[in-house]
């Protein structure tokens, strides 16, 4: 089998040496060096973009690349092409850097001056690793690894217990994956995480199997994530719910980051409590929803959550998708209104109080087999096409628009209450 290489070398004169030592290995078939990070990204792009398999199967990427550190730049190559093996080409090789490469998702180090021997070892190595993975998953389809940065990441957060978050959450994930998109469904509260339940799932490993672990390779990954009939990949919170803490902030980009790698879209249900799990989160995604209902108190909330978001640095208010859940036409507080209270952007489409049709699928733990007649089905599918969940704007599992709420107010009642309590 012929091993493609492909060198990330910044100096010129280490360039030629590189070469003409790969070119003497047997069925190496070493391609022109790029000369900078991102050089190095951007041909990989491209030819992930025809073929995962018309990557190369081992990438040299010498300590002095810029502009960015070379640690940061292997770790990169590995979260957006985790079927290319990385190998560390430096002047140190102590157990130190070692341990850094390696955690950085590099699958070898070699030293400097170069010698034959190590780099035939090292290179042979990186190879027939990159061929496993290739093999494990199946495929060499373009969609195996999406190229670029990734699918979309979209987190789902409540104001307050009870307002349907991780319902929520499930139906936008059944609806991108009902309109053909690879869903990958996340449960980011960690202690009590329901999305198992909602499913009628039972599965040992969890996103906390998935913490400490620095090279979350596809086979990792593929283990501890949980295949579902309904066409969605389940990665579960801990069923013990001490073992959340496990996760932090760091933990939680690296999982998120190698979801990503590997789903067009990424599901993020983030509970109601502020960790540094969940806030890592939100601040990764593409789209952060923020699910309320029409009350005072939960309106509160929401308002106390987007201001510890923007204290914290995690998400600005304005750049907050706010879905307005067990709506009616009745309701005091309509959504025109919280989006004026929250400084946030209300959805078109508020989700109606029909809890009615939901009890029995909520109650049987099958969410998934909600009917398509159900007013709050078509409404959140919607939603999910609204939000730019969905594989096309219309999709024929996709509902019918809700139609617009309107703002009513009145000078007593809850809406007063809510005035009054603006700048508390």
């Amino acid at each position: 089998m012929t091993t493609r290489i492909l060198p990330a070398v910044g100096d010129p004169d280490a360039a030629r040496a590189i070469v003409t030592l790969l070119s003497q290995l047997p069925a190496a078939e070493p391609a022109a060096p790029v000369p900078d990070a991102t050089t190095l990204l951007d041909t990989l792009a491209r030819l992930a973009a025809d073929s995962i398999d018309e990557l190369p199967e081992v990438v040299l990427v010498h300590e002095r690349i810029g502009p960015v550190p070379a640690l940061e730049l292997i770790r990169e190559v590995a979260l957006r092409f985790p079927a290319v093996g990385v190998v560390l080409v430096s002047s140190d090789a102590g157990p130190g850097l070692f341990s850094a490469a390696m955690d950085s998702g590099a699958r070898g180090l070699i030293g400097l001056p170069l010698s034959y021997e190590e780099l035939a070892a090292r290179v042979q190595a990186a190879a027939q690793w990159s061929v496993g993975v290739r093999r494990h998953l199946g495929r060499g389809a373009a969609d195996a690894f999406p190229a670029g940065p990734g699918g979309r990441v979209v987190t789902v957060t409540g104001a307050k217990g009870g307002v349907g978050t991780t319902f929520t959450a499930v139906q936008f994930a059944l609806a991108a994956a009902a309109s053909g998109r690879r869903t990958a469904l996340v449960d980011l509260d960690l202690q009590a995480g329901d999305v198992g339940s909602y499913l009628d799932v039972q599965f040992r490993r969890s996103v906390a199997d998935l913490a400490g672990i620095q090279d979350i390779s596809p086979r990792v990954l593929q283990d501890a994530v949980y295949d579902d009939a309904s066409g969605l990949a389940l990665l579960l919170a801990p069923a013990d719910g001490e073992r959340g803490e496990e996760v932090d902030d760091r933990a939680a980009r690296h999982i998120v980051a190698a979801l990503r790698s590997r789903y067009e879209l990424v599901v993020v249900d983030c509970g109601t409590q502020v960790t540094g799990a969940n806030a890592a989160a939100v601040e990764m995604a593409d789209v952060a929803v923020l699910v309320t209902t029409p009350d005072v108190v939960a309106v509160r909330a929401a308002k106390r959550m987007v201001r510890m978001w923007e204290r914290l640095q995690v998400r600005k208010a304005e750049d907050t998708a706010m879905v307005v859940n067990r709506w009616s036409k009745h309701t005091e507080i309509q959504p025109a209104l919280i989006e004026k209270i929250t400084k946030t952007r209300a959805t078109r489409t508020p989700v109606p109080a029909a809890f009615k049709e939901l009890q029995a699928v909520v109650d049987a733990g099958r969410v998934q087999d909600l009917d398509n007649r159900s007013t709050v089905k078509q409404a959140l599918w919607t939603l999910a096409g609204e939000l730019g969940l969905l594989s096309t704007p219309d999709t024929a599992a996709t509902a019918a628009a809700t139609p617009g709420a309107s703002l009513a107010v009145r000078a007593s009642g809850p809406v007063a209450r809510l005035r009054r309590g603006r700048e508390g």
